[in-house]
């Protein structure tokens, strides 16, 4: 995410380029393609499908004009992935930091529990002693009635 960050688009002979922080030059690339089409020597690739079969007959300008239009269309792609991206890791950064907020409150919660389960078990000890206190306080009772009666 940190490459998507730096990505930054620049602008060449009036053909938006993306550029990264490694020093790539989309610009380079494709003025070297006019100089050696410009020449009448075509790429190497020429059994790819980036001009199709009829572009083999046109002329040096009009497959420039081509590859830029086409170039123009992917840089287009790659913007919208590129900003795609951007968001899906700014979401990500969002749910990252609910995550943690959603972890130290569950961990603040646990810490409440133990705490209010300890309180429990010290007041069950608690309500037991009263419990055989008030036993005894009852036989008590009952054993001074006796004796009254």
């Amino acid at each position: 995410s940190s490459k998507i960050r730096n990505m930054e688009v620049q602008s060449g002979d009036g053909v938006a380029v993306l550029e990264d922080c490694i020093g790539f030059s989309l610009t380079k690339t494709i003025s070297k393609v006019e100089e050696k089409l410009k020449k009448g020597v075509l790429p190497d690739c020429q059994d790819d499908d980036i001009i199709p079969r009829v572009g083999n007959e046109m002329g040096a300008e009009a497959q420039i004009r081509f590859l830029k239009a086409k170039l123009r269309v992917m840089q287009e792609d790659l913007a919208n992935i590129v900003f795609e991206c951007r968001k899906k890791d700014d979401e990500n950064q969002n749910l990252g930091t609910r995550l943690k907020d959603t972890e130290e409150e569950n961990s603040r919660l646990q810490r409440t529990i133990s705490l209010q389960q300890s309180q429990t078990e010290k007041y069950k000890m608690l309500s037991q002693e009263a419990n055989k206190k008030t036993e005894g306080l009852q036989q008590e009772v009952t054993a001074l009635e006796k004796v009254l009666q």
